[in-house]
């Protein structure tokens, strides 16, 4: 009879500790993901005004180890530097799908617009729009680009001014190098010339592309693809 009373008393000890765990899980997957969402909110916020975030894992533990299924962020607008953008994609590496969408989007001297960004893994995807005349107050005064086409993940475009030293006219190309985006002008004498437009260890670039998106007024879209190492 002992034994059977001390087999029932662990029973039920079990269930009652089993029933504490699936109380715990409940509870974690009801309010993690919240919370998670507003550390986010936080974090993006300091470079603007987010409008809501939504985080999904599964399960909700896994958010205490900094990852989660999929978190989706929307900005009315943010106002950041490349290395702060490049630190946030950088946290964001635990989440498997991510999108973050704002309607404007300041990154250095560029005022881009539109903008959306999407991560699967460590694969990002970007684009954005860009009108006639914040590329103009983005550029030195008197100096001019037009956009002659885009292919194989590279940007070409016909620069006027003081490019690379150089008071004239030049054809250059935009394109990715060793995880880098960079801009060289196309021609014998400035062909060893190399301008840096991005660079972050963490970052690797891997293809940008431009595209005339209106006519009257001007605009282009922009895009960029680039992994996390």
């Amino acid at each position: 009879m002992r034994r059977a009373g001390g087999g029932q008393r662990t029973v039920r000890l079990l269930l009652a500790l089993a029933g504490a765990a699936l109380l715990v899980a409940i509870l974690a997957q009801v309010f993690l993901p919240g919370i998670a969402a507003s550390r986010i909110s936080s974090r993006v916020g300091r470079y603007g005004k987010v409008e809501s975030v939504k985080v999904h894992a599964w399960p909700a533990v896994e958010l205490l180890w900094g990852s989660a299924d999929s978190v989706s962020v929307r900005a009315r607008s943010l106002d950041l530097s490349p290395a702060q953008a490049a630190k946030l994609l950088w946290e964001g590496r635990g989440v498997n799908s991510m999108q973050l969408a704002a309607s404007s989007i300041q990154v250095g001297p560029v005022r881009l617009s539109d903008a959306r960004l999407r991560k699967h893994g460590s694969s990002v995807s970007a684009e954005a729009v860009i009108d006639d005349a914040n590329v103009r107050a983005a550029l030195p005064p008197g100096f001019h680009v037009q956009l002659l086409g885009s292919e194989a993940g590279r940007v070409r475009v016909r620069a006027s001014g003081g490019l690379f030293g150089v008071g004239a006219t030049v054809t250059a190309l935009a394109a990715p190098s060793e995880g880098r985006l960079v801009v060289h002008p196309l021609g014998a004498l400035l062909e060893g010339v190399t301008l840096i437009l991005f660079s972050d260890p963490h970052v690797h670039v891997e293809g940008v592309g431009a595209s005339v998106r209106t006519t009257s007024p001007p605009s282009y879209r922009l895009t960029m693809s680039a992994r996390l190492r």
